[in-house]
């Protein structure tokens, strides 16, 4: 038989060179991606993680202008001078006790 007839009885593909270094350079490059694409999941996680921390942030400082906007009111203001100050209006009476104890507020 020649090398002509062998070559076309064979019924499997062929790997040539050219064939073998485009499928080790794809390999290479699938490879060579890992590190970056773990990065940017990484990376991905913790911006979720920061947006979920900025979210309970801004509920805090929300909570805490409206204790603010609280605290500045003549009512409020007039109760924690006389629990944490002991002040009292012109004309009133102030009965200081030895067992009182200061407020947690104060």
């Amino acid at each position: 038989m020649s090398a002509r007839a062998r070559t076309l009885e064979r019924d499997g593909p062929r790997l040539t060179g050219r064939a073998a270094f485009l499928l080790v350079a794809v390999a290479l490059l699938g490879v060579v991606m890992l590190v970056p694409a773990r990065q940017v999941l990484e990376q991905r996680s913790r911006i979720a993680e920061l947006e979920r921390q900025a979210t309970r942030l801004e509920q805090q400082n929300a909570e805490l202008r409206t204790e603010i906007a609280k605290l500045l009111t003549p009512v409020e203001l007039e109760r924690l001078a006389r629990e944490c100050l002991g002040m009292v209006k012109p004309g009133e009476i102030a009965l200081v006790t030895s067992g009182e104890r200061v407020s947690a507020d104060c």
